[in-house]
């Protein structure tokens, strides 16, 4: 018979992860685009030398789901007590690893399709730039009261806050948990950790709708005017709540963000 021992040593992340999930109902839905990044890394390129900001693949992820969600504001949706509440704005959330990727937290940026990709890329930036040295941000401010909660306790207290923010609408920052941190979509880069293809699940007292990952770029051969050619390719993986987006709904997301990524000079506009 297998021995088991409690890791004690667990960062906050994951101890919400353990006191969050159950096995059984889950409404996710899954799905991923393989596009040429030629232009995309050419489009990034442009933006770092002409705006001065470290521009990634990232940014202009997010900022084409921003875009994507403008589009299709049917989508940017919440579920609340058996009903289908819409945000009034769309805020990309950009999961942020430190301490060599053991440690998750994560910066919003507010009403992200109205930015430009320099300015998504300056905001988060300030914003990383805190997680990574441990500095006070919302966020982190809310992780470190959780930190402290028993794990016997962890469940309710995120399931009590989760009810009072999104179905009593009640703002919690005044006790030092953020209202709505993680806003209308999630993206989170795991090919700097080699990863080609990946899908995360949504955490459900997020009550975010979609969560994008974006691939390792890698050289493939593709189909360009029906000549087999290597091309850089990266693939963005998505998880859905189909409470919030259907079949429907993802093909339209996914036709704007196959779009802009294809050729975010002409959709995004030059730097």
């Amino acid at each position: 018979m297998a021995n088991f021992s409690v890791d004690h040593r667990l960062p906050t992340w994951r101890r919400i992860a353990l006191s969050t999930w159950r096995r059984g109902d889950d409404p996710t839905i899954y799905g991923w685009l393989d596009l040429d990044a030629t232009e995309l890394l050419a489009y990034v390129q442009r933006v770092r030398e002409r705006s001065g900001v470290r521009i990634t693949v990232t940014h202009v992820v997010g900022k084409a789901a921003a875009m994507a969600f403008a589009a299709h504001p049917e989508c940017n949706g919440v579920v609340s007590l058996g009903r289908l509440k819409r945000r009034d704005t769309i805020d990309v959330f950009f999961q942020v690893a430190f301490d060599g990727g053991k440690g998750l937290s994560g910066a919003k940026v507010d009403r992200a399709d109205g930015l430009t990709v320099a300015q998504i890329a300056g905001a988060l930036e300030a914003q990383a730039a805190r997680i990574r040295q441990k500095k006070d941000t919302a966020l982190q401010r809310s992780q470190g009261i959780l930190h402290r909660v028993p794990g016997v306790l962890m469940g309710t207290v995120l399931r009590v806050t989760e009810a009072l923010t999104y179905d009593a609408g009640i703002d919690l920052s005044s006790v030092g948990i953020p209202f709505d941190p993680f806003g209308t979509v999630m993206v989170t880069n795991v090919g700097v950790f080699g990863i080609e293809h990946g899908f995360a699940p949504l955490l459900p007292v997020s009550r975010i709708a979609a969560l994008l990952t974006v691939g390792a770029v890698r050289d493939a051969v593709i189909a360009v005017n029906g000549e087999a050619v290597v091309r850089p390719v990266i693939s963005i993986g998505g998880t859905f709540d189909h409470r919030v987006i259907d079949g429907h709904g993802l093909g339209q997301l996914s036709g704007v963000i196959r779009k802009i990524l294809t050729d975010p000079a002409r959709e995004l506009g030059e730097p």
